[in-house]
């Protein structure tokens, strides 16, 4: 078993999609970065990543090449998971998305069932929960949002 955790903050944006967990949340702002900017699935590739000992997000998708601009952020952990696929499979994660708003109660089953497609688990070995900062910091005065995430790796026999 290997254990890894992730962590990813953007800011939000105006005039974009938010996409959280490779789903449209709807919402007037979106969030900036270099890809579609999902802060969920970004924190859940940097734990499989650091799981593997294979590194960060940035050294496989860095946001100096044009090849991911825009790009699906599903897709990048699609190319995570056939990175690791030889020698681990996911067992389990638990995410925490930290943001006033929008308010996530509405969306969070969904986000698990997209989250547990994409990693090809059962929906019970995904967790999401949503968490705001009582209005401080900058997720608190409504800036941009913040995820985080932890994943359990079984190696593969």
């Amino acid at each position: 078993m290997r254990v890894g955790i992730g962590y990813d903050v953007h800011r939000f944006e105006e005039g974009k999609k938010l996409m959280l967990g490779g789903i449209e949340i709807p919402f007037e702002k979106g969030l900036k970065g270099h890809s579609d900017g999902d802060v969920l699935i970004h924190a859940l590739i940097d734990a499989i990543l650091g799981a593997a000992g294979l590194g960060d997000i940035g050294e496989h998708f860095p946001d100096t090449d044009m090849a991911y601009k825009e790009v699906d952020s599903k897709i990048l952990l699609k190319r995570v998971l056939e990175l690791v696929s030889e020698h681990y499979v996911v067992n389990n994660v638990d995410c925490i998305v930290v943001t006033e708003r929008p308010k996530l109660s509405p969306y969070k089953d969904r986000i698990r069932t997209s989250l547990a497609e994409l990693l090809g688990v059962s929906k019970e070995r995904v967790n999401v929960k949503a968490k705001t900062e009582e209005g401080l910091g900058f997720t608190g005065r409504e800036e941009g949002i913040k995820a985080y995430a932890v994943v359990l790796l079984e190696e593969r026999y």
